[in-house]
């Protein structure tokens, strides 16, 4: 039976039509009835997709993206690493000198030579520093001007907490998001930069659930504040893009909220309300929209699905709490530590883990996810796509890779994993010193679940899973953040679930 449209009112507007015309075009995009075969990843022909951009240069259309360059680069060799694909070393050597070409010389990093700093670039450029920089001479990492970038960071702070997106330019959370994972992997976080940050991160948030891109500010023009509670409604609404970077930056600045003495508040349920309603339906083979009432769209294959891995961190799903000194998560079957004391039910460890693994999945459907992916996200001609019969573009093929990776891989914020980098810090004696170890462990602490995987199409579809805050691959994230907070993680730091090949 085919899957029944989305309902109307009987009265066609240029949306409905639009929707009805999208649903007729994606179900073309299902296999036959009866068929039995899976679906395949073309890794290949995505593969050679991105060596042609890599090698060849962007096609003509890309240079309306010259301000853009850190993110195509990012774009680029990032999805390699999905893919499970390491470049070599020259390669390597071209593109860290290319991303230093950008490193302004008052902080940050432009979005070509010679252009002006911005949060979004600066983000970008030290995403692939973390991919395929190293330290010393020439790596790229302790050639990060870390001193001129903090200055560069505070001179975009506002009165209320939020920043600027470049001088004299606008504040959007997607900067904040951008700011704040650079601050957390290069050990620039301050009380002082993040000061006011998380309760204007809570002002974002719309009726709806998800968040705006800002706030009305708390000040006036003249740069005088408001009486306190300053209205401070969203700007906007919810989309699924602002959201992420939103909740995001929300469990970075986690360690600063628990020390604060008037501690803002977001409304999680109804952010997990709003976050499952994106998601297409059976019509829509499950994609995700980044907004009420619009098309889905690939991207939002991360931006909304890798969301719920995030709001594991908040206490959301999953199975961080089913943890202790004595189970370890990976350790396999445990029968009997959660034995009731009274008899009245005895339940394995495996059993709750398994139980609660499915109330995860119950939020989304990430095998439909997958799908939608799978039987519509790829372009034949290779690389990933907005949705047919769009063209593929280098933004899609990441972000619909990142969407496939978390769909298929439970990566979750592990309490043991946590104890055991903390157990293994080295003090440095440097301000901040609790602050730091903790913001530290916290991100790598997340580690994907032994078995928990689920694949669709088989091991041959699989993707290198990613970190739910950087979305970078979980080695690149642990090596770059060891390096600039002096650390190093042992290999019983890291979890024997976590079976990414370093890429």
């Amino acid at each position: 039976m085919a899957p029944r449209p989305t309902p109307t009112d009987g009265f066609p507007t240029l949306t409905s039509r639009s929707q009805a015309e999208t649903e007729e075009v994606l179900l073309k995009h299902l296999p036959e009835p009866g068929t039995k075969t899976e679906p395949v990843l073309q890794k290949n022909s995505h593969m050679q997709f991105l060596v042609r951009n890599l090698v060849q240069g962007f096609p003509a259309r890309y240079i309306s993206q010259d301000a853009s360059q850190p993110w195509l680069m990012f774009w680029t060799v990032q999805a390699f690493s999905i893919l499970q694909v390491a470049l070599d070393e020259g390669n390597k050597q071209r593109i860290i000198d290319k991303v230093m070409a950008w490193q302004h010389p008052e902080g940050g990093f432009g979005g070509g030579p010679g252009q002006s700093a911005h949060l979004l670039p600066t983000y970008a450029a030290v995403c692939t520093l973390a991919i395929v920089g190293r330290p010393g001479p020439r790596g790229g990492w302790d050639q990060i001007d870390r001193e001129k970038m903090y200055q560069f960071f505070m001179k975009l702070k506002q009165k209320d907490g939020s920043f600027l997106v470049a001088h004299h330019s606008e504040v959007d959370v997607r900067g904040i998001y951008c700011l704040l994972t650079v601050a957390t992997i290069l050990d620039l976080m301050t009380p002082e930069l993040v000061e006011g940050t998380a309760a204007f991160i809570a002002s974002c948030q719309t009726y709806e659930g998800g968040f705006a891109s800002s706030s009305h500010p708390s000040y006036s023009l003249s740069g005088a504040l408001l009486p306190s509670p300053a209205p401070r409604p969203p700007l906007g609404e919810a989309h699924g893009g602002y959201t992420f970077c939103a909740l995001a930056s929300w469990i970075l600045l986690q360690s600063y909220i628990a020390q604060s003495k008037h501690k803002p508040t977001i409304d999680v349920k109804n952010l997990l309300r709003w976050l499952v309603q994106m998601q297409g339906t059976e019509a829509e083979l499950g994609g995700f929209k980044g907004r009420t009432n619009k098309l889905v769209d690939g991207c939002y294959s991360w931006w909304c699905g890798g969301a719920f891995a995030l709001l594991e961190a908040l206490g959301v799903g999953g199975i961080q709490n089913a943890e202790s000194d004595e189970v370890p998560i990976d350790s396999g079957t445990s029968d009997g530590v959660w034995d009731d004391v009274d008899g009245g039910l005895s339940i394995s460890y495996l059993e709750l883990r398994n139980w609660l693994t499915d109330a995860l999945e119950g939020l989304y459907n990430r095998k439909a996810l997958q799908e939608y992916i799978l039987y519509a996200g790829q372009h034949p001609a290779g690389g990933l796509r907005d949705k047919p019969p769009k063209n593929a573009d280098a933004y899609h093929t990441l972000y619909c890779l990142s969407g496939l990776s978390s769909a298929q891989h439970h990566v979750f914020p592990s309490t043991l994993r946590k104890h055991q980098v903390l157990e293994s810090w080295k003090p440095s004696g440097k301000p901040g010193e609790e602050t730091r170890k903790h913001i530290f462990s916290d991100l790598l602490s997340w580690t994907e679940e032994e078995g928990g995987s689920h694949i669709v199409g088989g091991a041959a579809n699989r993707l290198n899973a990613t970190h739910p805050l950087t979305n970078l691959t979980m080695t690149h994230t642990e090596a770059m953040a060891a390096h600039f907070y002096g650390q190093e993680v042992s290999t019983r730091a890291r979890s024997s679930g976590s079976r990414n090949p370093k890429a």
